[in-house]
């Protein structure tokens, strides 16, 4: 029987050309502006998910 990609998981994660799985950076919705402007560029930064991480993820997104 055919696997089905988890949609959710999908959208918030990125594959690299390698194959590592990136994420966006956390707390960047709201409440930005008391941060300072070197906090606010390091989360415009995306992160890369840790290894022990990868596999988890990588259940739920067979084909990619």
């Amino acid at each position: 029987m055919k696997q089905k990609t988890n949609k959710s998981i999908l959208s918030r994660l990125k594959i690299s050309g390698k194959g590592k799985l990136i994420r966006r950076a956390t707390n960047q919705s709201h409440f930005n502006a008391k941060d300072s402007g070197k906090k606010g560029r390091l989360k415009h930064r995306s992160a890369l998910i840790k290894k022990s991480d990868t596999k988890l993820f990588k259940q739920y997104i067979p084909y990619a």
